[in-house]
């Protein structure tokens, strides 16, 4: 029989679908199985229209079968086949879909969806075969075709003889190269996972001929039993009222989104604009990689319950991107491949209501499990105050009311609400303190007048946490505050005599100043410290815990924090102080650069020259 050659276009498409378009070569199984499942879709959906037809489900399938030492692989199906003219027209021309012109010949109403509209899936089974081999009988026919085609060289259709309705595909599996093993796609255990992964909520049986060893009397016996491989029914298509907690951790562990217990499941249905079911949870746990470049955020997504992409990374925003789970939905736009997809419409529609459905979650656990809550914030509070101070604030608003941070007052987690509610009516400002942990934040001088004042002060351990909060700037029109800054809003309680101590103190502060050259902004006196001798505060926009963390990342700029040293002049040390300015300037000079040093310090900050500051320190002993 003469050889039928693709039409110059299609065959273009063939040899560039072979070589680019799927990125993963075993994607032909959910191709092939898809089609399958399409072909019995086709008898249900004309049974519901033809009285002389009955759609007995339980006969219907699709089964698959290979043969290593002739290297085939072969997909059955009991589906509505084709006829010689289908052949011709579905196979012949590479992206006219079958599937495609059946949904519109028949105005399959929404909710009667069929997957393949593209017409291309077939011709992916070249990718591992060098000869494909299609037997068919139609619906309603007594006459069985043959198709076969070695790629690109062309087809030919011939009769042969088939007993019953369906269609069979037989792949000739490649033979091994050096860079790439077909071995795999023979192997029943490597099938099976390939089935499960991508095909598992086809609805139909997927039946697979499985050798398992079992103990017979003392010995052990290999049998062949035929297996349904496949789930049919998803979860997130039963009822709700039917599942219990056991059956989402199940489920969440059946498909290792993570080796923890979710903290929160939330299972969700929508049926408006855009048509989608979606089932998110909230790990308990951080994945070991989360803040590596390794690790990939995304929700797994499927379209009719086939999985088109492992990990859809546009479903979820960074600061969401500890949330596991999947998205199904029919109204999605694919692309040609059905790997990839358009940023279309419907996607965005999807990826803002999860992201409504998430947020909702975390207050419902804040607010109502407030155990669990801390436990998550515990493993991703610090992503949610990156998603604060990124893209430029934008998420604040989305995010503020989920943050936590430590309270001197409470000795725990608090919000910001909760730190608001308690505020006096004199406070002018939300107080917060920055430091490595709680207990030397709890021991900075500069929480002195604040603390004294009875203000509750929130402790800033994570190196995002100053920075989220300027980006933040005001929560209920209260502006944040370090108690570091130059003006804490506090009023002094004797202004006038701070006045005549500043002017009397005047020249030793200024020749303090010079001593230190360009190592602080000013030296002054402090009204915020009350047993502790000396501080440093700022001024400008950098604080002194932003320098060390800016100091810390490669290709720093060397940014730093505009100090100011304060001295309390209640303290005795200032005796010291003026005593040395009068009589022995020399010994002003080691003091100073002692109480800058200690106040360095006092803030985990080095100081410049370890050998000198300890000679300074045996100076003072001898």
């Amino acid at each position: 029989m003469a050889k039928r050659q693709f039409k110059a276009e299609s065959k273009r498409l063939l040899e560039m679908m072979i070589n680019s378009i799927y990125s993963h070569k075993e994607i032909f199984i959910r191709e092939l199985i898809s089609n399958s499942s399409d072909a019995i879709d086709k008898i249900y959906y004309r049974a519901l229209t033809d009285d002389s037809l009955t759609f007995d489900k339980d006969n219907y399938y699709i089964k698959v079968d290979t043969n290593k030492a002739n290297r085939t692989l072969t997909i059955k199906d009991t589906g509505i086949g084709m006829t010689k003219e289908e052949l011709e027209s579905n196979l012949g021309i590479i992206a006219k879909s079958g599937s495609l012109s059946f949904k519109n010949e028949n105005e399959m109403k929404d909710g009667q969806d069929i997957i393949g509209q593209f017409g291309v899936g077939f011709y992916s089974a070249f990718m591992v075969a060098d000869v494909v081999t299609v037997i068919t009988k139609a619906l309603g026919s007594d006459e069985a075709y043959k198709w076969e085609s070695k790629g690109v060289d062309g087809y030919t259709i011939k009769p042969c003889d088939k007993d019953e309705i369906g269609t069979e595909i037989t792949l000739k599996i490649k033979e091994n190269t050096e860079d790439e093993s077909y071995d795999e796609y023979l192997d029943a255990s490597r099938l099976k996972t390939t089935i499960k992964k991508y095909s598992d909520f086809i609805r139909y049986p997927i039946k697979m001929d499985v050798t398992e060893t079992k103990p017979v009397e003392g010995s052990e016996n290999e049998t062949e039993d035929v297996q349904v491989i496949n789930s049919m029914v998803p979860i997130w298509r039963k009822n709700k009222s039917e599942l219990t907690d056991e059956d989402y951790e199940n489920f969440y562990e059946e498909k290792r989104y993570g080796f923890d217990k979710p903290l929160k499941h939330v299972h969700i249905s929508v049926d408006g604009t855009v048509r989608y079911q979606s089932i998110l949870f909230i790990p308990e746990q951080m994945p070991y990689d989360y803040y590596s470049k390794e690790f990939e955020k995304g929700l797994e997504l499927y379209s009719n319950g086939v999985l088109i992409m492992e990990k859809c990374s546009d479903l979820l925003p960074d600061y969401f991107s500890f949330v596991k789970g999947m998205v199904d939905s029919e109204d999605l736009s694919l692309n040609i491949s059905r790997e990839i997809l358009q940023h279309d419409r419907q996607l965005k529609l999807i990826a803002k209501n999860i992201n409504k459905k998430i947020k909702g979650q975390l207050l419902s656990l804040l607010n109502v499990e407030r155990e669990k809550y801390e436990k998550f914030y515990q493993a991703f509070g610090r992503q949610l105050k990156y998603g604060v101070y990124s893209d430029f604030g934008s998420n604040k608003e989305v995010l503020q009311d989920l943050l936590m941070f430590y309270s001197s007052k409470e000795k725990k987690l608090v919000t910001l609400d909760e730190y608001a509610s308690r505020m006096s009516d004199d406070q002018k400002f939300i107080y917060y303190a920055s430091g490595e942990s709680h207990d030397r934040i709890k021991k900075l001088p500069q929480t002195e007048l604040v603390a004294d004042k009875g203000y509750e002060i929130l402790y800033f351990t994570d190196e995002v946490d100053e920075f989220a909060i300027r980006m933040l700037m005001t929560f209920k029109d209260k502006e944040f505050k370090s108690v570091s800054s130059g003006d804490l809003g506090i009023e002094d309680e004797s202004p006038s005599s701070t006045e005549t101590e500043k002017k009397e103190n005047k020249e030793l502060f200024d020749y303090m100043k010079k001593q230190l050259q360009d190592k602080v902004k000013d030296v002054k006196i402090s009204t915020r410290l009350k047993t502790h001798p000396v501080c440093l505060s700022t001024d400008g926009e950098v604080s002194i815990e932003m320098e060390k963390i800016l100091r810390s990342m490669p290709k720093n700029q060397n940014i730093q924090a505009d100090k100011i040293l304060e001295i309390n002049i209640n303290h005795q040390v200032f005796q010291s102080l003026k005593d040395a300015f009068e009589n022995d300037k020399a010994k002003l000079d080691l003091y100073t650069n002692l109480l800058y040093n200690q106040a360095l310090l006092i803030e985990g900050l080095p100081v410049s020259d370890p050998v000198e500051f300890t000679n300074d320190m045996c100076k003072i002993m001898v």
